[in-house]
């Protein structure tokens, strides 16, 4: 499939989800399913989560595997609290940077230079940032210091002081509201439309903006440049790449110290978000920024629809817990769609001879999506509201539940995670 075939599929599937979305909301009667204030929330909830998982795009695809990104966000958010308070957003901004591109470098010390285990050191990061997070507040946040008559805790730092802007996108959100008119009025399709668009484009934070404009931009050096080659291949075959002269340590520093720093700025968005640094503030959003880049198979794109997920599910569970059982519709739908898509391939009469050797597993599966759907019409059928408990969790195992559906179809860079050494090819 050509590549301008595959964006036009892009799109279609795009219009075919808002589609659905749309007859959710018209039979199920939630209207927030696709209201603006559910898709400002899921924006800002998977920025973060996209910008840790766009950090470890750029360490795999070197070949270092980061689980680290977690500790990595912690130190952005610490040191982007600490300079925010004191010299403002750009200050903030900077400092985060650097606070988790430092836990990077510490990344790719022990992995690249010493040979540790990528696990191992990626733990280690993860313990580390708290406690040196906690070990910096006792020092510079206690009691005496000018942070605490600022208003810092143990805890928690002062408020920055001057937070990044917010800006409404020309056109779209600038000027009159049209797009908060048509949504108000509850028209099928078309106010689903106004409603996701005003969402993205009002009153945006301009770090957000920035974010989404990064997942292009690393589209382009990973796999439009030499440097992105040169960095690929680091991850496929460093013995091979380092052949044709391509210094491999080199690759990997650089693109471990960049991992850093992106997990370092979805840091500092949280500061932006919560105007200040607070302890346990990333709540795993690294880790789930590492699966999103997992179900996003190493790729941008992929990963922007992981992140997208997750934050759109969270915002959901935010703006309304009573929309969360419109998931059971949605996932029964879906499941029919791919019961379709099966049932035409079986029928087809281009179906290969060899059919006969796999069949089993297809009949197995197309049962399974059977019971499926048929368990998933009747819990939207019969449950009213879900538990609290269970509503909490709710973007946590549709995020797993992804990641299992994903792992049929993934493939790592060969070398993720092996350990290098110049001249020692395995």
């Amino acid at each position: 499939m050509s590549r301008f075939t595959k964006y036009h599929m892009v799109l279609v599937g795009v219009a075919a989800l808002i589609l659905l979305m749309s007859l959710v909301r018209i039979v199920s009667g939630q209207n927030d399913i696709t209201s603006s204030g559910t898709f400002a929330a899921a924006l800002l909830l998977a920025v973060p989560i996209g910008l840790a998982g766009l950090g470890g795009l750029w360490a795999e695809r070197a070949g270092v595997v980061n689980i680290g990104l977690e500790g990595m966000m912690v130190l952005g958010t610490w040191f982007a609290g600490w300079a925010g308070y004191q010299w403002g957003a750009v200050a903030a901004l900077i400092a985060g940077l650097l606070g988790g591109a430092l836990g990077g470098l510490i990344h790719a010390i022990a992995t690249v230079s010493f040979g540790v285990d990528h696990i191992i050191s990626g733990v280690a990061i993860n313990l580390l940032g708290p406690g040196v997070t906690r070990f910096l507040s006792e020092v510079f946040f206690k009691e005496g210091t000018p942070a605490a008559e600022a208003g810092a805790g143990i805890t928690t730092s002062p408020a920055i002081t001057s937070p990044a802007p917010e800006v409404s996108l020309p056109v779209l959100s600038d000027g009159p509201d049209v797009l908060g008119w048509l949504e108000n009025t509850h028209w099928f399709l078309l106010s689903d439309v106004a409603g996701i668009l005003r969402g993205l484009t009002h009153n945006v934070n301009i770090l957000a903006i920035l974010a989404v404009l990064l997942l292009p931009l690393t589209f382009f050096v990973l796999w439009r440049t030499a440097f992105g080659l040169r960095l690929r291949s680091a991850g496929e075959n460093p013995w091979a790449a380092e052949s044709l002269g391509v210094n491999v340590y080199l690759i990997k520093y650089v693109a471990v110290v960049i991992s850093g720093a992106f997990a370092g700025l979805g840091g500092v968005f949280l500061v932006f978000f919560s105007t200040k640094y607070v302890e346990g503030q990333t709540q795993g959003r690294g880790f789930i920024g590492l699966a999103a880049m997992i179900f996003g198979n190493w790729r941008p794109g992929g990963l922007a629809a992981g992140a997208s997920l997750f934050g759109y599910a969270e915002g959901l569970r935010l703006r309304s817990t009573g929309a969360i059982t419109s998931f059971f519709l949605v996932g029964a739908v879906l499941l029919l769609v791919y019961l379709a898509i099966q049932l035409r391939r079986m029928l087809s009469p281009s179906r290969p001879a060899e059919l006969a050797t796999v069949g089993a597993k297809e009949y197995a599966l197309m049962g399974g999506a059977v019971v499926g759907t048929a368990v998933l019409f009747w819990l939207w059928l019969t449950v009213d509201q879900l538990p609290r408990e269970f509503v909490f969790i709710t973007p946590h195992v549709l995020t797993l539940l992804v990641l299992l559906v994903a792992s049929q179809r993934l493939r790592m860079p060969k070398a993720d995670g092996v350990r290098y050494r110049r001249g020692e090819q395995h």
